[in-house]
């Protein structure tokens, strides 16, 4: 990895992981409006569950070439 690119992400690291928190939590909010007396814990796992799977979705495109001229 070039180290123009390991600096870049490195000065964007806090905003990623701020905009990451907060897709997170605008959904868990989503969640209590749209379903009556949620159980929290299991709607935040469910969230992780499927942002994971997205994460992993986009890890295997990186893999697959899809990324090498974005």
């Amino acid at each position: 990895m070039s180290k123009n690119i390991i600096e870049e992400m490195a000065s964007r690291k806090g905003e990623i992981e701020k905009e990451l928190e907060i897709l997170f939590k605008v959904n868990m909010k989503i969640t209590d409006w749209d379903v009556p007396e949620p159980d929290d814990k299991e709607a935040a796992k469910l969230l992780l569950d499927i942002m994971q799977k997205k994460i992993d979705t986009i890890r295997a495109d990186i893999e697959a070439g899809k990324y090498n001229n974005y």
